[in-house]
């Protein structure tokens, strides 16, 4: 088959969770069968791999469009890649977009090359409206996208079981369309490696146990919560933020504003590191933390989870989305309720309740020592049994394949 995949983050642009699934999920695909699929990427950027069977090109136009509003640049930006993207796809099988970004290209494809179209459900615009601050009106044209997308779309994979639903009900999809494939996680890079050094390199006490966040500076990551419930947690908790690419200049700022006035107001020990670090060290963090934490506000599948599980932490995480799927509450870690406004809203019900809840399921963790260890071992074995990367691959290969023999007639 030739597999020709679309996105926005490919290594070294890798900011979230799609982009991790992407290089992981291409890298996988193109060892199956023996090597006897074509797999080519084609991504935001300047990349320029062949390795055997595997071909990753970078799309960077030249050119910038005009726009009404400066947040629209990005949108039109993205536009003007697919178009490259959908006019650079000779042939192929199978057309596998990732995020809304890369759909316009997919859709054009469809049509231009006769490809089946499949699409990965990382997000869905409608669930993230705090985009506005990003793209202003053309939120609503990245939503248009995504829509047409979905409802042109051949094959469907939901990375939760939550995303399955959301997708259907979102839009006018078939249920025999949309199979549910977990995200993974390559357990033999993501295991637990101790270096004591890394951590005075960040200038984390290695003799004082530790809270930890790895993520962006998003309302969707729930971190500001997260940096209120500090108050609320035990003295003497030491708290690591890795937390970084901030979405906009507003919320980077107050993030800083909060983390500065946490600071002043309680006697724990705030460690941010608003830098973006290597992952052989972000692993050594995992390793290292007594507890991490997820505190998202909407989380299709939550792979971070996996990334701490894998490293032998356990997990205290917002009981959002496909979370649940992921930990075994009171097993491999905590789920905190949220409850949201209702409507398109995603923000808790009660702010000050939820930063309480996340600071309570801390605290418990962090007094139990024993307990914790029973999580991190029932956490790093379900990590093992469930979520590796080449059964995940070999299920999306086995869905490709139905749609390719499928008959459209």
């Amino acid at each position: 088959m030739k597999i020709v995949i679309l996105t926005n983050e490919y290594p070294p642009n890798v900011y979230g969770g799609a982009g991790v699934h992407v290089e992981y999920l291409t890298r996988e695909l193109a060892k199956l069968d023996g090597r006897e699929h074509e797999i080519e990427v084609l991504c935001f950027g300047d990349q320029d791999v062949e390795d055997q069977n595997l071909k990753v090109r970078g799309v960077k136009p030249d050119f910038e469009l005009p726009h009404q509003d400066d947040r629209h640049a990005k949108f039109l930006d993205t536009m003007a890649r697919d178009l490259i993207m959908a006019g650079s796809i000779a042939d192929a099988d199978i057309v596998h977009g990732h995020t809304w970004y890369s759909h316009l290209a997919g859709c054009l494809a469809k049509q231009l090359t006769g490809a089946k179209l499949v699409l990965t459900t990382h997000s869905l615009e409608p669930h993230r409206p705090w985009k506005v601050e990003q793209l202003g009106t053309a939120y609503h044209a990245s939503s248009w996208v995504e829509r047409t997308a979905y409802e042109n779309a051949d094959g469907i994979i939901a990375v939760s079981g939550a995303m399955n639903e959301d997708v259907r009900s979102l839009y006018d999809v078939s249920e025999d369309s949309v199979r549910t494939i977990y995200n993974g996680i390559d357990v033999g890079q993501y295991s637990p490696t101790p270096d004591e050094e890394v951590l005075k390199q960040y200038d984390i006490d290695p003799d004082q146990p530790y809270v930890l966040f790895v993520g962006r500076i998003t309302r969707q990551k729930g971190i500001l919560h997260l940096v209120r419930a500090i108050h609320h947690m035990d003295s003497g908790v030491q708290v690591v933020l890795c937390a970084g690419a901030p979405d906009t200049e507003d919320i980077g700022k107050e993030m800083e504003a909060l983390v500065d006035e946490v600071k002043a107001e309680t006697d724990n020990r705030i460690v941010w590191l608003a830098e973006m670090l290597p992952r052989a060290d972000v692993i050594t963090l995992y390793t290292h933390a007594a507890v991490f934490v997820c505190p998202s506000v909407y989380e299709p599948f939550g792979i971070i989870n996996l990334e701490a599980m894998a490293c032998h932490t356990p997990v205290v995480a917002s009981a959002v989305g496909g979370i649940p799927e992921i930990i075994v509450d009171d097993e491999t870690g905590i789920l905190v309720p949220f409850e949201t406004e209702g409507g398109d809203s995603h923000e808790p019900r009660d702010p000050t309740q939820f930063a309480r809840d996340l600071a309570d399921g801390v605290n418990r963790l962090m007094k139990d020592p024993d307990r914790r260890t029973a999580m991190a071992d029932a956490a790093r074995t379900r990590v093992e049994e469930v979520f590796s990367w080449q059964a995940i691959a070999q299920q999306t290969l086995s869905f490709y394949k139905d749609l390719a023999s499928s008959d459209d007639t």
